[in-house]
């Protein structure tokens, strides 16, 4: 309660402070233009900041800190700023804690006291044992931004891999304990988006070799699979397979828990795959494919039961399916377990000797329990509309643990003691100093501009009235098959209880219903997201939700990229945007890192003259016309984004801020060692500090804090 009050006196103040307030002046920095033309197809397409380009000239760095001077001075002059940051410390400093794993008869899990800026690995002999820290990356560096990225436990229980990143960066490496906390010497470099496959005394993994220019924008090449031997360098790996004929190609290797299989997986894209399978128990015995090569569709591995592998797969079904498979005389024989059905069957583990199927109905979860055979299946009762995540099991044991959470409502930790008899019972809940039973979520669905029907998420504290006066923030993201279901955010709160109405848009192009559903915004239906995330905003304000002045947008990477094509077309619609570390240049965003793998969703410039034309006609960088007026807008990114570079927000600011004619502000906030999403609490905070200030200040809220 004591905390509450804080809160509350502290945003008085600022309000009090807001109303004698001036608008900041803003004064951009200068940013040199040169007469770089690309041609595409016949078509010259300036680039005059191409220079931005360089990540390690001085011009960049000295153009960097300018527009940083000038988005942090303005920042600085609204007045509720510290307060808003001191009340996101404040409502931030609650117990986290993650979903329990068990491997063997120990169990490792997450924690973290509340401002910790990484979680806390820890073991436990026992659930209601004393839990011992395994690996504090708090320790491992200053600043707090070396982030542990995953573990992999060996399968006899022996040894924990691990990665480690620093400031943010996709660049991982992976490193090696025992189970009782004693560091091996083993170093393996240069990982990005690699499995970690157990087999005997040492591990697959996939790697690409050591940058030769900039590691954090040169584009990455040939991903090869090696094995690693423990106690051996990195140098005397065996590689296992390399495609040197197709550089741009993603390889994993994974190992089933018995050893008794290895799987190949190989795609061009962030979408479809390819497996081939290899049995290990068999001498010699070579990789059979058994998929088909034309990366199509997606093939994922669950696990196996005996000879049988069961995979989720969405050939011939949009909406997945469980399938197993059996190599019969060197040739797959397929059998369909659990079949498609009219909701999206999002993913699938085995639990002792049951299979658990997590599904998507309307966007929200629901989970149903099978036996091997995809049969006596048992609904999981859920405590309403939400997400299960970070579920944990093993074909070892019957327990099975899971966290719910919804807009809301912050994760609990579900156990269930004996899934052939499911009883959920709370392991552990997260308690807030804040009331959220004040707080409401509504689903609508409305219409895009081609009559398909979209739904979406709106949530508002009780007795907000419909008059068209309310702040709100709409989200969306509408890519890569991704889903946007219902998940709990603190930050958000501020937002909430100063009357602001949260909307997230479950745009086509994400993966809500399926692959269809996907599919119809990808390439030459791109324009499908925008049109959906357009026509949501439009609903807002006719159901009297919220009105044009008082609207702001939000969405990060492929959603920055939503966002900076939906102010380009419709700019009169939003007050505010938010775009995050967005894809804004269209024509060259695979020419950095990874971004090659998005060709799946988006196409090519290069590829054909008609993907090039309809890429032109909404790449964000490319529609800012000079003499319009754009919303507030708040561009953000980071150094060490090595997904998706700088760049892209660096000459999307520049274009925009020279082609500005009303009084709205545009500013980039250029975060240091940060990536694609922030690296340390700390830095997350201070984050949402200035996201939340500007889109206050802008959208003329009256900040106050009094939850009890």
């Amino acid at each position: 309660m004591k905390q509450l009050q804080i809160i509350c006196f502290l945003f008085i103040l600022s309000f009090m402070a807001m109303n004698c307030a001036p608008q900041p002046a803003l004064n951009y920095p200068e940013t040199a233009k040169t007469d770089h033309v690309d041609v595409y197809f016949g078509v010259d397409v300036p680039d005059p900041y191409r220079w931005l380009e360089d990540d390690r000239s001085e011009a960049t760095a000295a153009w960097v800190q300018a527009e940083n001077e000038v988005t942090f001075g303005y920042l600085e002059k609204i007045p509720f700023r510290e307060t808003i940051r001191e009340a996101l410390t404040a409502i931030w400093n609650y117990p986290k804690e993650g979903v329990p794993s068990k491997y063997g008869n120990r169990y490792f899990v997450y924690k973290n006291d509340g401002l910790q800026n990484q979680s806390v690995l820890y073991t436990m002999d026992s659930l209601a044992g004393e839990p011992r820290v395994f690996l504090d990356p708090n320790t491992l560096s200053d600043d707090g931004t070396t982030r542990v990225g995953g573990i992999s436990v060996s399968h006899d229980y022996k040894y924990v891999a691990y990665t480690l990143s620093s400031g943010g960066s996709d660049w991982k490496e992976i490193r090696i304990r025992d189970v009782d906390g004693r560091d091996l010497p083993d170093v393996v470099r240069w990982i990005k988006f690699s499995a970690i496959a157990w087999r005997g005394d040492g591990f697959y993994y996939s790697a690409y070799d050591a940058p030769q220019g900039s590691a954090l924008s040169e584009q990455n090449q040939f991903n090869k699979i090696y094995f690693h031997k423990l106690g051996t360098p990195q140098e005397a790996d065996e590689l296992v397979y390399g495609d040197p004929q197709n550089p741009l190609r993603y390889h994993s290797a994974l190992t089933t828990d018995d050893e008794r299989f290895l799987l190949l997986s190989v795609s061009d894209g962030t979408g479809g795959n390819t497996l081939a399978v290899k049995k290990l128990d068999v001498p010699q015995a070579p990789f059979v494919q058994i998929t088909p090569a034309n990366f199509e569709y997606e093939f994922h591995l669950i696990d196996n039961f005996g000879d049988d592998l069961y995979i989720l797969t969405n050939q011939n079904a949009p909406r997945y399916k469980l399938m197993k498979v059996r190599l019969r005389a060197g040739r797959p024989l397929w059998e369909t377990v659990i079949p498609e059905s009219d909701d999206v069957l999002e993913w699938a583990t085995v639990a002792g000797d049951r299979i658990v199927a997590g599904y998507l109905h309307n966007a929200s979860s629901q989970v149903f329990i099978f036996d091997r055979n995809g049969l006596h299946k048992t609904e999981l009762p859920l405590p309403g509309i939400g997400s299960i995540g970070g579920l944990t099991s093993t074909k070892e044991s019957n327990e099975v643990f899971y966290s719910f959470s919804s807009y809301a409502t912050p994760p609990t930790i579900f156990r269930i003691d004996n899934i052939l008899a499911p009883a959920p019972e709370i392991y552990r809940e997260t308690r807030l100093a804040v009331k959220l039973s004040r707080y409401i979520t509504e689903q609508v669905w409305f219409t895009s501009r081609d009559s398909t029907s979209v739904p979406m998420f709106i949530v508002y504290k009780e007795g907000t009235p419909r008059n068209g006066k309310n702040p709100a923030l709409l989200y969306g993201y509408g890519g890569f098959n991704n889903s946007l279901t219902p998940a709990f955010s603190i930050a958000n709160l501020l937002f909430l209880e100063n009357g602001g109405i949260y909307a997230v848009a479950n745009l086509r192009g994400g993966g809500e219903f399926g692959s269809e559903w996907h599919k119809a915004g990808t390439k030459l239906q791109k324009q499908n997201v925008f049109d959906d995330f357009i026509a949501a905003a439009e609903y807002l304000i006719k159901e009297g939700y919220t009105s044009p002045g008082k609207l702001a947008i939000r969405g990060g990477s492929n959603g920055g990229l939503l966002v900076g094509a939906c102010i380009t077309q419709r700019p009169e619609l939003f007050k505010v945007a938010l775009p995050a570390v967005g894809v804004m240049d269209m024509l060259r965003f695979h020419k950095f890192t990874v971004g090659w793998g998005w060709v799946d969703d988006y196409g090519s410039s290069e590829e054909s003259e008609e993907q090039f034309r309809y890429l032109l006609n909404y790449s964000p960088l490319h529609n800012i016309k000079p003499g319009v007026s754009y919303p507030a807008t708040l561009i953000t990114t980071a150094d060490h984004d090595d997904r998706v570079v700088p760049a892209h927000s660096f000459k999307f600011a520049a274009t925009l801020q020279a082609a500005q004619a009303g009084s709205n502000p545009v500013l980039i906030r250029i975060e240091t060692m940060s990536g694609h999403g922030s690296s340390s609490t700390s830095k997350a905070i201070e984050e949402y500090t200035d996201m939340w200030a500007f889109t206050f200040h802008n959208l003329g809220m009256k900040p106050s804090f009094n939850n009890e």
